[in-house]
């Protein structure tokens, strides 16, 4: 099967397979600069048309399908929304902007699509902060399963070294979010967390592995859906530690700054690869494993 692209010049690029919309990259969002404006996917669907991500939820109207979102970077917020500083969160003038720049890849085959652009982040005052180059390729595995590799080389420019960090490495316990941040639908709010040692609820968020997925069930069906992220081996920190929520919303995130700020000095790349594997139906403990291996053959 042909996956076929379709470009809304300026705005987005959706990427289908049949008649099924898998996902829309939204690479020029109108979003409030409050809430740290970035690139982001969604809606994402799997390839039976069954919605696994939620959009500008009340509770965190930041989170965004599945973006690339770092709360701390330096002084810097692109995450959104206010910053966790000395016991608690502030809105302060930190919230910074990856903003396109141009597309440098947009393609479509046999099983395969590609999308490539350079970004540029810049601080709430426009001085700027980094420079981005990310690609974004799908393939198909077979009629109920897909990846997505998402791929990003982010170099220093802002005149000295930044470090990168979380809410934990802050002073909160147990809230190292940052990184390639997936919010599942509502429906899936007490889903099945899935570690490489096996199923549970929030208290696995903070173990390090390879591979975290989630396991949820849709309103109106009650049909399930399978979400598995894999960590690249040459990744910073890898395995890292995951940020994984069931209760109150279902999320996932492995966060290579959870504990442990990463320091990037000026004019210095730093380079991350993950796959997300997207597959219709509750594949249970051994479904995720092989869903995992799947993402292992995408990033290669």
């Amino acid at each position: 099967m042909t996956l076929q692209v379709n470009h809304a010049l300026g705005r987005s690029v959706a990427v289908s397979a049949a008649d099924v919309e898998l996902f829309t990259y939204v690479y020029r969002p109108d979003t409030p600069v409050l809430e740290s404006p970035k690139p982001y996917l969604h809606p994402i669907r799997t390839r039976g048309g069954r919605l696994v991500s939620l959009f500008r939820p009340h509770d965190h109207v930041w989170h965004k399908g599945i973006a690339w979102s770092l709360p701390c970077v330096g002084e810097h917020n692109f995450w959104g929304g206010p910053t966790y500083v000395a016991g608690e969160y502030v809105q302060l003038d930190n919230n910074g902007s990856a903003t396109h720049r141009e597309m440098t890849t947009l393609t479509a085959g046999p099983d395969r699509a590609e999308i490539g652009h350079a970004l540029g982040w810049t601080a709430q005052d426009g001085a700027p902060v980094i420079e981005e180059r990310r690609a974004l390729t799908t393939t198909l595995v077979d009629d109920a399963t897909w990846v997505l590799v998402f791929e990003t080389a982010m170099t220093n420019v802002s005149g000295a070294t930044v470090d990168f960090g979380s809410p934990t490495t802050k002073g909160r316990e147990n809230a190292g979010y940052g990184g390639l941040f997936w919010r599942g639908p509502r429906s899936f709010t007490d889903g099945v967390i899935q570690s490489p040692d096996g199923a549970g609820g929030d208290e696995l968020r903070g173990r390090r592995a390879e591979w975290f997925g989630f396991r949820g069930r849709h309103d109106e069906t009650g049909d399930s859906s399978t979400i598995v992220m894999v960590d690249h081996t040459a990744n910073p920190q890898h395995p890292p530690q995951w940020f994984a929520r069931t209760q109150q919303f279902a999320c996932l995130n492995p966060a290579p700054f959870f504990s442990e700020e990463v320091p990037l000095p000026d004019g210095e790349t730093m380079r991350f690869r993950y796959a997300v594997v997207i597959a219709d139906g509750d594949r249970g403990e051994d479904g995720s494993a092989l869903l995992a291996q799947h993402g292992r053959d995408a990033l290669g």
